[in-house]
């Protein structure tokens, strides 16, 4: 629900309401809430979809060829206040054989008054080459950077390479789980510009158990181990779809990290989607 989609004649009544017809967006909060309504909506979207393993069932087949979709948005204000801001995401996938790469970019970058107040990149590199409907091998890359990182407390740019093998234990119909593990190198970098480079090992567990038609569990693993810290990450879940209309997930997730005074961060979510 836009509070800009008007019935037949929309605009010849807003050029006869003049700034009436822009209060009724603004002053009002119309748009506002609608705008906040809409983000919400993204959020719950993305905490369900997170239960999605698109490789959990053997060599999935996509579409050959080059797939995927991109967003981007700015904004921008003048007056009183002068800000811009800048986002952009995309999803690539090229298939071929036996081969799936995936290339993921998520940019944002703002500033007010003519000061970068955001400058933000993550990107993601994944490559599947599946030998069988059990046996696989990947490679997987990823960077994020924090353009405005200036302290020693601050991660400038932290990056991990790695490779290996990863084997299907279970592939049914309504449960799967995956195993993968592999070496790498990961890379650290503070605000200062002081930076590290060492061998780090990577290990991920990917299960998925199905109750019924409409209830299904993910239990979601990874763990990174380097000499300067160990990290682990479990993401557990319980999705429910009640009707066509309503459905729900409520999940459980832990941040490890030995490096922190307070090792371990944990969060308890529950997203609801209602439609009618």
């Amino acid at each position: 629900m836009k509070s800009h989609v008007f019935p037949l004649g929309a605009g010849a009544l807003a050029l006869l309401l003049g700034s009436s017809a822009f209060a009724q967006t603004t002053l009002t909060g119309t748009q506002a809430l609608d705008d906040r309504i809409d983000d919400i909506n993204t959020a719950v979207a993305d905490d369900l979809a997170r239960a999605e393993d698109a490789s959990r069932f053997g060599n999935p087949e996509y579409r050959p060829g080059l797939s995927g979709s991109a967003s981007l948005g700015y904004s921008g204000k003048t007056g009183n206040n002068e800000s811009q801001e800048f986002s952009l995401g995309a999803k690539l996938r090229f298939a071929q054989g036996q081969m799936v790469q995936n290339i993921g970019v998520a940019i944002d970058f703002a500033d007010n008054a003519g000061v970068s107040t955001k400058e933000d990149v993550f990107a993601v590199y994944d490559a599947n080459y599946y030998l069988n409907d059990k046996f696989y091998v990947f490679g997987l890359g990823r960077v994020e950077n924090d353009g405005l990182a200036s302290t020693a407390a601050d991660i400038r740019t932290d990056a991990f390479l790695g490779f290996g093998p990863g084997y299907r234990i279970v592939n049914q119909d309504n449960m799967t789980w995956r195993v993968q593990a592999g070496v790498g190198v990961s890379y650290l970098e503070d605000g200062l510009g002081d930076h590290e480079t060492e061998v780090g090992y990577i290990a991920s567990s990917r299960f998925f158990y199905k109750f019924n038609e409409n209830v299904f569990a993910t239990n979601d693993t990874d763990i990174l181990k380097s000499d300067a810290a160990l990290r682990i990450n479990n993401d557990f879940g319980v999705n429910f779809k009640m009707t066509d209309s309503f459905s729900t997930r409520v999940s459980y997730l832990t941040e490890y990290n030995d490096s922190r005074a307070i090792r371990a961060d944990n969060k308890l979510g529950v997203s609801l989607v209602y439609g009618f």
